[in-house]
């Protein structure tokens, strides 16, 4: 979370940061060659009405240690930069959107990991193509009922072996998923996918931030206060955070 300005301690199960915030964790082993490990960010430690904002990721690599690393990593470059952004509204780690056809909803969406073969290509095809408004005729019915949803989009493959899946606050979406594949996005004869991960919230919902004297009160994001920054993109942010990786 360093790379976000944010200070975390390992607190047993949980990782503390700013205010109430916190960083909890369940893992998995990995029996499928891939690293699996369940991240949950949560605003309000200590509440037990508070908003979770759980997100399941997995990496590749030659021991379990490598394949936990990477997951954090994909984590961090698509999740938590989403979740820093709410919080601190400044449009530097994710970009802010309000689209026509998700009416009532703000979108603050992070980075596109884009990873594997011709990556390129497929991340071209990302920053050319509005994916979220796309999907949701199929997404809304999911989102009713909650003022802050968390929604993970993961695509890819290769031509004749693809894979495209959207899960809501940790649940597969099938009507999502099924749109999401019908999309043009390219199929290659190579391994390539992406992941991208997008927080939509009700106007007035409140989250958690740090108060300037360190006490944590709750404040009320509204889409018109955010600051005004200029979208970058999916594909610039991927390449910054490549960049912060090295």
């Amino acid at each position: 979370m360093a790379r976000f300005g944010q200070e975390f301690t390992v607190d047993g199960e949980v990782v503390r940061g700013p205010g109430t915030t916190a960083v909890a964790v369940r893992e998995h082993p990995g029996i499928d060659g891939a690293g699996h490990v369940d991240l949950g960010f949560v605003l309000r430690l200590g509440r037990a009405d508070a908003p979770v904002v759980w997100d399941c990721s997995a990496g590749l690599g030659k021991t379990e240690e490598e394949k936990l690393d990477n997951a954090v990593r994909m984590w961090a470059t698509t999740t938590a930069a989403a979740l820093v952004e709410l919080r601190e509204r400044r449009g530097e780690y994710a970009d802010h959107a309000d689209h026509a056809e998700l009416p009532g909803w703000h979108a603050v969406q992070g980075p596109a990991a884009v990873f594997g073969f011709g990556n390129e290509r497929l991340a071209g095809w990302l920053a050319e193509h509005r994916v979220l408004p796309a999907l949701a005729p199929a997404l809304l019915p999911d989102l009713a009922g909650r003022q802050l949803n968390g929604v993970k989009l993961f695509l890819g493959g290769k031509s004749g072996d693809d894979v495209a899946e959207v899960r809501v606050n940790g649940e597969v979406s099938e009507a999502a998923s099924a749109a999401l594949r019908a999309l043009d996005w390219p199929r290659g004869e190579r391994l390539c996918w992406a992941r991208l991960f997008v927080l939509l919230t009700a106007p007035d919902t409140a989250v958690v931030t740090t108060a300037p004297t360190g006490v944590a009160a709750p404040v009320t994001v509204r889409p018109r206060t955010l600051a005004a920054a200029r979208a970058r993109g999916l594909f610039a942010r991927w390449r910054q955070a490549r960049r912060a990786d090295r």
